[in-house]
């Protein structure tokens, strides 16, 4: 750890990609919140987050941009743009304009499919291979650290003063980590052209994650647990309404429980990582989300806030088991492409979990909903746990694959 924060670059961009995530976060949760307040309907709230997913499945397009143009600039442009973009939800005054919030949540998700391949790929060539698990780690922890008090902060600013600070605010972390961006002190090279087809260049990260094992299985069982948090969305809603008798803003309390487990989780993702292996992380944190879930279920506050924390703690575990084996397994060249294609598998399923969680609260019981959620994040880490490369660490040499490679 001390070799990585002794890393001017890594320092600087760590630090700006943090700041970002938290006015994300503080945004997310109050445009959500927001869209309840302004419609009374929990579907029409869930619905904010199926738009951001849907915009995230524009990934391959996004993966190759970070592939083929330099990650800086690129960036840096995507990070001004959707500043702006954000800009727009200050023109939203009633419940006429929440298709204005849902525009906004999609361009959200659009942004999401270029920084995420770009940031990705940037942080694996700036980081040395030994030091990604702990920088992945840091970055996870932070984020989390950060959200004990965005969330707080986000419902309790549109409560008290409207959408307007949070806007601002989450305007303001784009400046920041635009900022970071220009002071870093690297030499950007262009990627080298490619004579291939645009749409092969496109599936190339599809196809390396198809001929790597290893991969294949996280981004299979990946799928699953996006499935679980995406069905979730909703149902979050009506565990605060229904099961804990709480005004809307309490969701801010739970968000804040899920990060101090993620914390617990982020400060020990590395640790246990070198102790164990990227998978078996995974499916660890994939049984903390089950135990989670299904604490959901009771009418008891203290006993929902536990739940919570465990779900909190699954995540850090989760992402950084995979995003690690992911940048360990990939080619520079071929990052951005297998990123995305990753993101666009974790994606679809995803966005189709939200909507058919927003669809299912208004007609099931909210706690038949969570057994499903809870009996489904069991059947992932059971996967992950009878795969002999996740449980041996087998077929762990770095990918020989190339950008450029036919299939």
């Amino acid at each position: 750890m001390r070799k990585l924060l002794a890393n001017r670059n890594a320092r600087l961009y760590m630090a700006g990609q943090i700041l970002s995530t938290f006015g994300d976060s503080a945004l997310w949760l109050a445009l959500g919140i927001w869209i309840k307040m302004l419609t009374g309907s929990a579907s029409a709230a869930g619905l904010s987050f199926f738009m951001l997913a849907l915009g995230t499945l524009a990934g391959p397009a996004g993966g190759l941009l970070a592939d083929r143009m330099r990650c800086r600039p690129l960036l840096i442009a995507t990070n001004l743009a959707t500043a702006a973009l954000v800009l727009l939800l200050l023109l939203v005054q009633d419940r006429g304009q929440v298709w204005l919030i849902y525009v906004v949540m999609f361009g959200y998700g659009l942004s999401a499919s270029v920084l995420g391949p770009a940031q990705a790929g940037m942080l694996q060539t700036m980081v040395p291979e030994e030091l990604l698990g702990d920088a992945n780690s840091v970055m996870q922890t932070a984020q989390w650290g950060l959200r004990l008090i965005t969330p707080l902060l986000g419902a309790g600013l549109l409560t008290a003063f409207g959408a307007t600070p949070v806007i601002i605010g989450d305007v303001a972390t784009f400046l920041i980590a635009v900022a970071t961006l220009l002071a870093l002190r690297i030499r950007d090279e262009s990627p080298t052209p490619s004579e291939q087809h645009w749409l092969a260049e496109a599936a190339a990260g599809a196809r390396h994650i198809r001929d790597t094992p290893a991969l294949r299985q996280l981004t299979m069982t990946g799928a699953l647990i996006m499935i679980v948090f995406g069905l979730s969305e909703t149902a979050a809603f009506a565990v605060v309404s229904q099961g804990l008798h709480r005004p809307d803003a309490f969701l801010g309390v739970l968000i804040s429980a899920q990060g101090v487990g993620a914390i617990a989780a982020g400060v020990t993702a590395a640790p246990l990582m070198r102790r164990l292996n990227e998978g078996l992380l995974v499916a660890l944190g994939q049984a903390s989300a089950t135990v989670g879930f299904l604490l959901l279920t009771a009418s008891s506050t203290p006993t929902v806030l536990v739940g919570t924390a465990l779900i909190g703690s699954s995540l850090p575990w989760i992402t950084v088991g995979i995003m690690t084996l992911f940048q360990r397994r990939t080619p520079p060249e071929l990052m951005g492409r297998t990123d995305a294609a990753l993101n666009v598998a974790l994606s679809i399923p995803q966005t189709i979990a939200i909507a058919t969680g927003a669809a299912l609260i208004a007609v099931i019981d909210y706690r038949i909903l969570l057994l499903v959620i809870a009996s489904l994040a069991a059947l992932s880490s059971a996967y992950l746990l009878t795969r002999p490369e996740q449980r041996r660490g087998v077929d762990i040499e770095p990918a020989r694959a190339t950008a450029d490679s036919t299939p």
